[in-house]
């Protein structure tokens, strides 16, 4: 598959592209564990279809030190036995910030309050912005079609 755009090429695309890296940088960074990150980016770019992420998270997750066998459960977290409730927390929170249009009024109050339950205030604002920001990039490489599989771990960072 050809994509539909050099994302870098463009001067606007490339500013855009510079500002979410700059924010992803921020939340990398935040207090909210990595593991937990790399599920929820995992989890959202497989309700998105975003195979570009998927190909990157899944590559990093495994350079990070995550099992394959969680990772071959993310789609199928609440039958799994392999997630911390504070990971399922974030699944969920992740699913429902994902699938706005899915459900009157966004995310429920109960999900809100068990990622609370799990997570401080400064956690909780990384893993909205986390949400968020994979939702973005999962955007920009659906419309434009960029392709996966080529990913190398640590390709970026």
């Amino acid at each position: 598959m050809e994509p539909r755009l050099n994302v870098y090429a463009s001067p606007l695309l490339g500013t855009f592209v510079k500002h979410i890296n700059t924010a992803g940088k921020a939340v990398a960074d935040s207090p909210l564990p990595a593991a937990t990150q790399e599920l929820v980016k995992i989890r959202a770019s497989q309700i998105n279809g975003c195979g570009g992420c998927l190909d990157m998270h899944t590559k990093e997750a495994i350079r990070a030190g995550e099992t394959a066998t969680r990772l071959h459960l993310v789609a199928a977290w609440r039958e799994a036995t392999v997630f911390t409730d504070a990971e399922r927390a974030a699944l969920e929170l992740a699913e429902q910030g994902t699938r706005l249009a899915d459900a009157a009024g966004g995310v429920t109050d109960e999900a809100w309050a068990n990622a609370a339950k799990h997570y401080d205030e400064e956690q909780l604002v990384a893993l909205v912005a986390l949400i968020a920001l994979i939702n973005t990039y999962n955007r920009l490489n659906v419309i434009t079609q960029q392709p996966a599989g080529d990913y190398q771990a640590g390709q970026f960072g």
